[in-house]
């Protein structure tokens, strides 16, 4: 019998093939990955800077295969997949499969930067990235962060907290803001200054360059800033490219129906390359239903997927944040009391329906209360 094959070993691939062995342990499970395989929370790579690498890997592909009873291979990477013939191609070999996961995650989106050094802006996407970027920040000081959003301000929460004099520069004029509303924006952008944070909104990078040791940041408004490293974080972008060459319906991720099927038989996709029902949803909330979903699907019970309210916490010690937000396309207003230590933005559709919130400071103690009113992103 030809086994079921993972394609990725992120929090997507693993959480499947665990979710997979409570329903069925004897099944055959392949998981392919093209690093080196380890467990970990990726999300703690943006605010763990003090860790070193080998206390943020919880476990080995030796010790995940034993804990799975799965083959685990690290540092494959596969070329091409036929679907027609439930074939996969490495370089060298073919690999049959019954069903196939793409649980390929999303790369980092790289800026087209001018200057002699723009080659070295760095990103932290993996173990690997994140390796590498504590050995090129090791006793240095100054650090610019390409990018205000999620990923952004919790490198600059993080890098600061650890004594580095952290700039961040964004198109936007305020901070997270595709998550925030402007007034939990300022509360989070004012309380990350009082950490040390050096914003500088409303304008981007435009060149960086090397005199041989520190970065010079040219930014579009004529400002400059000099860094010892430079850190990109400006978003994600589904990783499709294998899929795509494979024939599988694309749009912005790896087009899945609410089974995690794609536009091919047996083969499924979930987490940061998949987009559900016109959702492309990178947090890790959403990643866990969609494992539970598809384990019960690949172990013979069909199961549509349904995402309940997933609140997003930020992880921004210096100003607690956790945000709810409605749908892309809702009608309403946003509601909204301030205090010196708290934001609560609440955001109500015409009937007086809540949809969603932004909590800052002390009001995120409101939110178990809060997702009890939120209506589900995706229903049953």
């Amino acid at each position: 019998m030809d086994p079921i094959v993972i394609i990725g070993s992120g929090l997507a691939g693993y959480n499947v093939a665990r979710e997979l062995r409570k329903l069925d342990k004897v099944v055959p499970l392949t998981i392919l990955s093209a690093d080196s395989a380890h467990f970990y929370s990726k999300p703690m790579l943006s605010s763990s800077i003090s860790k070193a690498p080998e206390a943020i890997a919880m476990n080995t592909a030796e010790q995940m295969s034993a804990q799975l009873g799965a083959t685990v291979r690290a540092n494959i990477h596969v070329t091409a997949i036929e679907p027609e013939r439930h074939a996969l191609h490495l370089y060298h070999e073919t690999v049959s499969y019954s069903k196939l996961v793409l649980a390929l995650g999303a790369d980092q989106i790289k800026l087209a930067l001018e200057g002699n050094a723009a080659e070295r802006v760095m990103t932290v996407n993996d173990l690997t990235d994140y390796t590498q970027f504590r050995a090129a920040i090791a006793g240095k000081h100054a650090i610019t962060v390409i990018g205000g959003g999620l990923i952004g301000c919790e490198f600059a929460n993080d890098l600061t907290s650890g004594g580095f004099k952290v700039s961040v520069v964004d198109i936007a004029p305020q901070p997270l803001p595709r998550l925030l509303p402007p007034e939990g924006a300022a509360m989070l952008k004012r309380k990350l200054a009082a950490l040390g944070v050096d914003w500088h909104l409303g304008t981007s990078v435009a060149a960086i360059d090397s005199d041989g040791t520190a970065l010079s940041i040219a930014l579009v408004n004529g400002d400059k800033l000099m860094a010892d490293v430079v850190l990109s974080a400006v978003g994600l972008r589904p990783r499709i490219a294998l899929a795509q060459a494979a024939g599988l319906a694309i749009n912005r991720g790896i087009v899945v129906d609410r089974s995690l099927q794609t536009s091919a038989a047996d083969v499924y996709a979930l987490g940061d390359c998949a987009e559900v029902a016109g959702l492309v949803m990178p947090f890790v909330m959403p990643i866990m239903h969609a494992a539970r979903a598809l384990a019960a699907t690949l172990a013979g019970k069909p199961t549509l997927l349904t995402y309940p309210a997933m609140p997003v916490l930020v992880k921004t010690p210096a100003c607690p944040t956790i945000v709810s937000p409605p749908a892309a396309n809702a009608a309403g207003t946003w509601s909204v009391t301030a205090d010196e230590e708290s934001v609560k933005s609440l955001f109500f559709d015409a009937a007086g329906k809540l949809l969603g919130f932004a909590l800052n400071g002390k009001a995120t103690a409101e939110r178990a209360a809060l997702v009890q009113q939120l209506p589900p992103v995706l229903a049953g």
